[in-house]
């Protein structure tokens, strides 16, 4: 009861100062009211006027800030790596020719030898009593002959004065001409007795580095024995041997490049360079001088050898090394920065400006990689610009503002961009 007394109170006084305002309105002159209802309206033409004038214009969207490279060509060097194994120019076993007890060595080990050079000395006693018993019956077979030779001359005469047989004639000749072989014998005999008392010295064939002793004094060396008594390594020129595939030679022969094979036509031929253990590059470069002409059915590869000085003895025979050969020059190869290629369902494609400023998205065909630069094969030419910066913020078709490549070292117009942006969304 309360409540609907209230509402009611509520509604009468609503009605009495609606009939008011009514009343108030209906007592203004109507020359009045006109002119209540004309300043109405153009304060309302004002406001809208205004809203037009001062509100807040659509910002145009900036263009991203990309930075290009233009496309150049340049000459490409080709290089394969592979694993090689040096190996010495010269390597020289040191064996007794003749059996005897070893007396002396007369050079220190892990030493320069020069050829020539006495290296030990085998008990020459026995053998200087064969090549004077040599002599001996070298002399022995001569005097034989020359009395031989004395017999037949007396005989001679006679038989042509009918004094003498024809028998000792003919028995003459014989012992002579057998003097004489007895001598050329002999001489054989002496010349062998003196070879093996030379060989009781034993001398170096090459000049080089020798090995330790594999014999020790007093024991005994020989052929039948212990035959093997030290090595010589020449090593001023290594060879460096590695092997390739078959793949890789028919690539080559693809691009008339023989290996093992001086091309005077060609401005390089294919040298190689090696990489020491401390990862250092060997300051000298070698050539190519062989390829084996057949491919091992085991591994499909085959050897290649490659000769190269070394002065300074830096590189060890067996020594296990990095190798990195030249296997092609592309001339005029259209290069790129690899950081510009992106990847896409296995395509390679790049962001090219246009003049407009329109980026255009392309696919392109890759060849081999140099560096950090990659050759491409087809897809894009020399003069063009490619995108190397700001790639990720790239869409087919979009208007860009292009700016050229710093200087290796300087920040790039495109991350001061970004940077910006990045404080833009903290604030």
């Amino acid at each position: 009861m309360q409540l609907n007394q209230i509402k009611n109170k509520m509604t009468d006084g609503a009605r009495s100062i609606s009939g008011t305002a009514m009343n108030s309105v209906k007592s203004i002159p109507p020359r009045r009211r006109l002119w209540i209802v004309i300043a109405i309206v153009v304060t309302a033409a004002l406001a809208v006027a205004l809203y037009f004038v001062f509100r807040p214009r659509p910002v145009p969207p900036v263009p991203p800030v990309v930075e290009v490279q233009k496309v150049g060509t340049e000459d490409v060097n080709i290089y394969g790596e592979y694993v090689g194994r040096i190996r010495a120019q010269q390597f020289v076993e040191i064996h007794a020719r003749v059996e005897g007890y070893l007396e002396r060595m007369l050079f220190a080990e892990g030493t320069y030898i020069n050829k020539g050079q006495t290296l030990f000395i085998i008990d020459p006693r026995i053998y200087r009593a064969r090549v004077k018993r040599a002599e001996a019956q070298l002399n022995k077979a001569r005097a034989q002959a020359i009395k031989a030779e004395r017999d037949l001359n007396r005989i001679r005469p006679l038989y042509e004065q009918n004094a003498a047989s024809q028998l000792d004639l003919d028995n003459a000749i014989a012992a002579y001409e057998g003097a004489n072989a007895d001598v050329a014998v002999c001489e054989a005999d002496l010349v062998q007795a003196q070879m093996a008392l030379d060989y009781t010295s034993v001398e170096s064939p090459i000049s080089g580095y020798i090995s330790e002793r594999n014999a020790d004094i007093g024991s005994y060396v020989g052929p039948g024995a212990q035959s093997l008594l030290a090595t010589i390594v020449k090593s001023d020129t290594v060879r460096i041997d590695f092997s390739m595939t078959s793949l890789e030679y028919l690539r080559s022969k693809e691009r008339n490049v023989n290996l093992g094979l001086r091309d005077e036509e060609r401005s390089w031929n294919p040298y190689v360079t090696v990489t020491l253990a401390d990862g250092s590059v060997y300051p000298y470069s070698g050539l190519v001088d062989f390829a084996d002409p057949q491919v091992d059915s085991k591994t499909g590869t085959f050897s290649v050898r490659a000769e190269m000085p070394n002065p300074d003895h830096r590189l060890l025979p067996g020594q296990f090394t990095r190798v990195k050969l030249l296997m092609d020059v592309r001339e005029d190869a259209v290069m790129v920065p690899s950081k510009a290629l992106m990847m896409e369902d296995g395509s390679v494609y790049i962001f090219v400006v246009r003049s407009d400023g329109v980026v255009e998205k392309r696919f392109v065909e890759t060849g081999p990689e140099s560096g950090n630069n990659t050759v491409i094969e087809r897809g894009l030419s020399a003069g063009e610009n490619i995108v190397v910066e700001g790639i990720h913020k790239l869409s087919h078709g979009m208007n860009v503002r292009a700016v050229e490549a710093p200087a290796s070292g300087t920040e790039s117009p495109a991350e001061d961009n970004a940077a910006s942006d990045v404080e833009g969304g903290d604030e």
